[in-house]
C-alpha cells in the first residue's frame, strides 16, 4: 500500500486549492493511506474528509521552529513513499528534503529543490489555474485531466445550516484580507439594498470580520440580512454555500470554497486579476470586474494594504448592475 504527505501549510484557499489533489490520488490509489501537513488554525476544513488518514497540524505561530523539527521527526518515522509539497518556502522545503520519503516532489522554485527527487518549475502565467500548477506534481502517478478542488462537509455540518435554508438565500463574503482586493462596504451596501426582498442574505466571514459585516447589515433596511461572521465554522459555511442560490465573493478564500462546493458563484475581482490562476472553478461562475483600462491594474499578486493611487478605482468603477443581473 503506498503512502503519501501532501504539504500546504499556506492560508486558508490554498489548503482549499490542494484538496484537488487528494481526490486525483485517492481516484488512482484509492487504498493508499493519505496525510496532509497544514499550518494550526485550518484543521477544521479537513477534519471529516474522507480520504484523509491523518492531519498533521504544524503551530506557526508559538514556536515555530521548535515545531517544525518536531513534526520533521514524526515525518521521518512514518517513511513515506512520496511526499508532495505544493509550496515554495524554505520550511516546507526542508521537511521535504529530509523526510526520508523515498519519492520527494516539489516545485523546482523552493530553495531546498535541489534535494528532491523530482522537481517542476512554477509558472505564473495566463491560463494555467493554481489547481493545474500543483496537479504537474502528481501527474505521473496519475494523469493530466483537470479535478476540481472539494471539501466534504459531515452530515452533522449540514444539519447545522439547514435551519437558514428554509427560504431561498445568497451568500456574501464581503472581507478580505487586502484591502485592495476587498470590495468596499459602501458598493456591498447599494447592491444589497436593490436585490429581490424575497431573498435572505447571508454574510460570511471569520470572527474578526463580525464588525465590518455588522457595518454593512447594519446600513441595509430592507431586506432580511443575517450576520454569521464567527457563528459559523469554515466547514459550516460550506455547508450553507452548497445550496446557495448565488455566492459573491472577492478573490479571496470563500471563493475557493465556493469552487469546493461547486455552488454558482459570483466572483469579485478589484485589484487582481484571474490571470494569476485563482479564480473561480464552479459550473456556474461569473467574474465581475472594471471594464476601465487602468494601467495601475493588477498592482501585484496578492494585494495591497492601500490602493496605490488612492483612487481605488479597480473597485470603485465595478458596475453592480452586473452583480443585480445574476439573480435574474
Amino acid at each position: 500500500m503506498k503512502s503519501f504527505l501532501i504539504i500546504q501549510t499556506a492560508f486558508i484557499g490554498d489548503v482549499i486549492l490542494a484538496t484537488s489533489i487528494i481526490e486525483k490520488l485517492h481516484k488512482f490509489h484509492p487504498d493508499a493511506k493519505i496525510d496532509f501537513l497544514l499550518r494550526k488554525g485550518n484543521e477544521s476544513l479537513l477534519n471529516n474528509h474522507p480520504y484523509i488518514n491523518n492531519l498533521i497540524i504544524w503551530n506557526k505561530k508559538n514556536q515555530k521552529y521548535k515545531n517544525l523539527f518536531h513534526i520533521l521527526s514524526l515525518i521521518r518515522k512514518q517513511k513515506y513513499d512520496y511526499v508532495v509539497n505544493l509550496q515554495r518556502f524554505a520550511s516546507t522545503g526542508y521537511i521535504t528534503s529530509f523526510s526520508k520519503a523515498k519519492n520527494r516532489i516539489g516545485f523546482r522554485n523552493n530553495p531546498f529543490s535541489i534535494f528532491f527527487t523530482k522537481r517542476i518549475k512554477h509558472t505564473i502565467q495566463s491560463g494555467i489555474h493554481e489547481v493545474d500548477r500543483n496537479n504537474c506534481l502528481i501527474k505521473h502517478l496519475t494523469d493530466e485531466q483537470f479535478e476540481r478542488p472539494k471539501l466534504h462537509p459531515s452530515v452533522l455540518d449540514f444539519d447545522n445550516v439547514s435551519k437558514y435554508k428554509s427560504s431561498e438565500y445568497i451568500c456574501i463574503a464581503p472581507t478580505s484580507v487586502w484591502f485592495t482586493k476587498q470590495f468596499p462596504a459602501k458598493k456591498w451596501i447599494e447592491f444589497i439594498n436593490q436585490i429581490q426582498t424575497n431573498l435572505t442574505v447571508y454574510l460570511l466571514g471569520a470572527k474578526s470580520d463580525f464588525a465590518a459585516c455588522e457595518e454593512i447589515q447594519t446600513q441595509c433596511k430592507e431586506i432580511n440580512i443575517i450576520n454569521l461572521a464567527g457563528k459559523i465554522s469554515l466547514i459550516e459555511s460550506a455547508a450553507l454555500i452548497k445550496d446557495a442560490k448565488m455566492t459573491y465573493v472577492n478573490d479571496s478564500a470563500p471563493l475557493h470554497i465556493a469552487s469546493a462546493m461547486n455552488s454558482p458563484t459570483a466572483a469579485i475581482f478589484c485589484s487582481t486579476v484571474t490571470n494569476f490562476g485563482f479564480g473561480p472553478l464552479a459550473d456556474k461562475s461569473t467574474i465581475i470586474q472594471t471594464h476601465k483600462n487602468l494601467n495601475c491594474r493588477p498592482c501585484g499578486l496578492h494585494g495591497r494594504n492601500k490602493c496605490k493611487t488612492r483612487t481605488f478605482e479597480c473597485a470603485n468603477s465595478i458596475d453592480i448592475k452586473e452583480m443585480l443581473n445574476l439573480l435574474k
